[in-house]
């Protein structure tokens, strides 16, 4: 019963995806005419206008695209954290050897991009940014998965997001360890110290939603200020959040709902209008033909593709892992395609590079 509520949720959760799947790309051509028209510079200064307040205990204070990018971004991946926890738990990755999969597979997409980047830009002054093709973005990955509706097994839906979660965690791990100039050790052990707070609630059954989303942004306000992207404290927190098979008593369950329409039909669009807002110049097409361009092509096309279907493939003839349910290598390799929609991650971990080269 508990399995056939799961199921039912999960479908409910990517038919509104679907639908906020064609809004998403509608968003997108939106911000890229903006950004190509004569309201890119109005445009433009909208995002960087700030909001928010700073004094002396609390800085708050920052500009549109980073409120949407650090901010709601870390509710989408709270929503998805929610959908990925309740897999574990009861549905397609409670068992070991699924579960595994979408882990070794990120793996795989992240050693080989990063690989074929590195051989390509050898030897010349781009070779540091072999993290740029190593990310996903999930948003967009599971926009266009989620579009494609019943051809695709919901299992693979399943695998996409948690192949795409570690993926960005990983991408994160990198930021951190090579490409920021510096971390904040006291915001770190402090949000540290809240997430410990959080497991203690769950651990003592604590159901009430109202005291983890407090102790939740307080999470995200340490994140954020201890130099790591504060998405990752949508995670964390969507991993404290008790679940109960009875629907109508999870907590899980309840936040899940509340977040699914404002994820697919506010947050989302708004990210695609604030991160699709590029302008196209000319010798951008050549910049493709340089070694940067070619690393980062070749590295989110092929080296994506590749590194998730060998890696998927060694770990289940090796039988440490299971395909996801009625999903074939076919449908791994189209997986492995949509693993290379790097875009907002690519940037944002490029941004880092010139950060940590300049600061």
């Amino acid at each position: 019963m508990a399995e056939h509520n799961n199921s039912t949720i999960f479908q409910k959760f990517f038919n509104s995806e679907k639908t906020g799947g064609v809004l998403l790309l509608c968003c997108v051509v939106i911000s890229l005419v903006i950004a190509n028209s004569s309201l890119a510079s109005s445009f433009t200064n909208l995002l960087n206008q700030s909001i928010g307040f700073t004094n002396t205990i609390i800085d708050l204070n920052y500009s549109i695209s980073l409120w949407i990018n650090d901010g709601l971004m870390a509710v989408f991946f709270l929503l998805v954290g929610l959908e990925i926890k309740r897999e574990i738990l009861t549905g397609e990755l409670s068992d070991i050897k699924k579960a595994s999969l979408p882990v070794l597979a990120a793996i795989g997409g992240m050693v080989v991009p990063a690989l074929i980047y590195f051989i390509i830009n050898k030897n010349t002054e781009t070779a540091q940014g072999w993290g740029i093709p190593m990310a996903t973005d999930i948003a967009f990955a599971l926009a266009i998965i989620a579009m494609l509706g019943k051809s695709v097994p919901s299992s693979l839906k399943i695998f996409l997001a948690a192949l795409a979660i570690a993926d960005d965690l990983g991408a994160i791990l990198v930021i951190a360890i090579f490409y920021t100039s510096e971390i904040h050790f006291n915001y770190l052990f402090m949000a540290l110290g809240v997430f410990c707070i959080l497991m203690l609630l769950n651990f003592l059954k604590v159901k009430k939603l109202y005291y983890y989303i407090p102790l939740g942004i307080i999470l995200w306000y340490l994140v954020h200020h201890s130099g790591i992207h504060a998405t990752i404290a949508g995670v964390l927190l969507a991993f404290t959040i008790p679940n109960e098979s009875k629907e109508d008593t999870s907590p899980l369950i309840k936040l899940e709902h509340l977040l699914t329409t404002p994820v697919n039909f506010i947050i989302m669009p708004l990210f695609a209008l604030a991160n699709t807002n590029i302008t196209f110049e000319q010798g951008m097409v050549d910049g493709l033909g340089t070694p940067l361009g070619l690393g980062i092509l070749l590295g989110l096309l092929a080296g994506k593709t590749l590194g998730v279907t060998i890696f998927s493939y060694i770990a289940v003839k090796l039988k440490w892992a299971q395909l996801p349910d009625k999903a074939k290598w076919m449908h791994m390799v189209g997986v492995g395609l949509l693993a290379g929609i790097g875009f907002t991650m690519s940037i944002f971990i490029a941004m880092y590079r010139l950060v940590s080269l300049y600061s």
